[in-house]
């Protein structure tokens, strides 16, 4: 890297600067410069008017961190404010948010590669996948069974209706297996049959847990390092793992859960068994390097965990219900894009990527109002690059 070159990474605080011309630099401050000031266009409710500064201190979001993605590349990563409201420690680009819901895509792709190695087929009857526990299907499975398509796309007839509150870190942990069967230890009910499987989409935390024991049972190995081995360390995604509670050395650049007035709620978090289905930690340099590889495999260019035919089935919605097999797929504005957005006691963020032109977006934040930072923000990013989903963020903004 030149000198000239690197005065301009010196000079903007936290950015990602990856060796690149000069004007691509500039035009990355430059972005950055836009997204953060007050827009000509207002927004939702004139948010607009504010700066990403001034609507983080209006909604009580202690910390945001974003990366955006432009021609399959990281374009820029910057964090801003305070990781943790009792210590002070300000929010870096390798600081670790959970992911929340974002778990499930990531943990879908583990699935992804158990189907490549031969394991089982997506369309395998999960009760000959599940060693350690049986799903009790009833009279809904008469005719087709639940199977790992069905679990991962929120179309498998369950019926759980819950997501995941998380324990406190000193509360005792159910396993997998109690969560599913509502035990005491457990905070959420039990998983059930509710309809037949391909009848309608309803979104099913519960399945994504039945879809983690079977993994786990197939591979013979806990879910956290299967994932670790299988999808993050080949990605490149260093600063991120399924492991619950964190570790004491990741824990040392985490961020704390805040209320909707960004106030710590007591515990630094919670704590996340149901691994696949909330239990990411993670930062959004992390999920970008996903987005990409993700965009990378769909061109044939890339197959460092799924192949090319392999990734389609993540950008290709199962025929009920907007949800491909991890991702939810949607039109905005005239692009086709894969998504997911997560929301955990005291976490909130969204990632959003093009299916074909090479750009996105990561946002994560440390506050129970962070979604409507975070809206704000994807549409500045939207507006600022120029995505072919703007007509639709006019009208009514992003929204997972």
């Amino acid at each position: 890297m030149d000198k000239l070159n690197l005065v301009v990474c010196v000079g903007v605080s936290l950015l990602l600067c990856l060796e690149t011309p000069l004007e691509a630099q500039i035009s990355a401050v430059s972005a950055q410069a836009a997204i953060e000031q007050t827009q000509t266009q207002p927004g939702e409710d004139g948010l607009g008017t504010r700066t990403v500064t001034e609507l983080m201190e209006e909604f009580g979001v202690p910390g945001v961190s974003i990366a955006v993605i432009k021609d399959f590349k990281i374009h820029w990563a910057k964090a801003y404010g305070v990781a943790d409201v009792e210590t002070g420690q300000l929010v870096d680009i390798e600081t670790m948010f959970q992911a929340a819901s974002i778990s499930k895509p990531v943990a879908a792709m583990g699935v992804l590669r158990a189907v490549q190695d031969g394991l089982f087929s997506l369309d395998d009857d999960i009760n000959g996948i599940l060693q350690s526990w049986t799903l009790d299907g009833k009279e809904f499975t008469q005719d087709q069974p639940v199977t790992p398509r069905t679990l991962t796309s929120h179309t498998s007839g369950l019926g759980d209706g819950f997501g995941f509150p998380g324990y406190d870190p000193e509360q005792p942990l159910p396993t997998i297996v109690q969560i599913l069967e509502g035990h005491e230890l457990s905070n959420v009910g039990r998983v059930f049959m509710e309809r037949e499987p391909m009848t309608f989409y309803e979104y099913s935390g519960g399945g994504v847990t039945v879809m983690e024991l079977a993994l786990s049972d197939v591979r013979g190995r806990p879910f956290v390092d299967l994932m670790q081995d299988g999808v993050l360390t080949p990605i490149g995604m260093t600063r991120s793992s399924y492991a619950q509670p964190i570790s004491p050395q990741h824990n040392n650049n985490a961020a704390r859960a805040h209320d909707n007035n960004g106030e710590s709620r007591g515990p630094k978090w919670h704590v996340y068994p149901e691994h696949a289905a909330a239990g990411l930690w993670t930062t959004p340099t992390d999920l970008a390097r996903l987005i990409i590889e993700v965009q990378r495999s769909a061109r044939g260019e890339s197959n460092r965990v799924l192949s090319q035919s392999m990734i389609q089935e993540m950008l290709s919605p199962v025929g009920v219900g907007p949800f491909a097999v991890g991702f939810t797929m949607s039109k905005i504005g005239e692009g086709w894009y894969f998504s997911h957005g997560g929301s955990n006691w005291g976490f909130r963020a969204l990632m959003l990527a093009h299916k074909v032109k090479g750009y996105g977006l990561v946002v994560m934040t440390n506050a129970d109002q962070g979604s409507t930072v975070i809206n704000e923000i994807s549409r500045r990013i939207q507006y600022t690059y120029n995505w072919d989903s703007v007509a639709s963020a006019v009208e009514r903004g992003y929204r997972r």
